[in-house]
């Protein structure tokens, strides 16, 4: 088992909660960024600046039981089918039962910017969304770590 942290647009709070609980639960964490990006960690792999590089290199890591650290709900959709678990660095849990519809809702949304409309970027990073996350990505391991034992 392994965190596996998509990081090319994983804030650095959420970045530093990964490897805090990585290290209390004795889990290794794995990030993937590409070049353009400074990440210092243990198992750090580096891809190219395509457009899904990253996401195909987390894709080809994930192992079931991982843990996915993912703000893309494509990438999130493709981690379940490989029964991995799969958060955003906000502290949404991705679910075989919400899946469907926030990509539902993401195709709803790129129709909209393909007509010509404009849709709203995320708000600056919170103390709350930093704790949320912390609570939701130490409850996944919990249960992980209690499973194997």
């Amino acid at each position: 088992m392994k965190i596996l942290v998509d990081a090319d647009a994983c804030p650095k709070n959420a970045l530093q909660i990964c490897m805090e609980l990585g290290r209390k639960y004795t889990v290794p964490v794995w990030t993937v960024a590409s070049f353009n990006h400074n990440i210092v960690s243990d198992h750090h792999v580096v891809v190219g600046d395509g457009s899904q590089e990253a996401d195909i290199k987390v894709l080809y890591l994930t192992e079931d039981k991982d843990v996915i650290v993912t703000q893309d709900w494509g990438l999130a959709a493709m981690v379940l089918g490989k029964k991995a678990s799969c958060i955003s660095p906000v502290g949404r849990i991705f679910t075989n039962d919400n899946i469907e519809f926030l990509l539902e809702e993401r195709e709803v949304k790129a129709k909209l910017r393909r007509s010509g409309g404009r849709t709203k970027g995320p708000n600056k990073r919170t103390v709350q969304e930093d704790t949320r996350f912390y609570r939701c990505l130490e409850e996944i391991l919990t249960n992980a770590v209690g499973l194997q034992e």
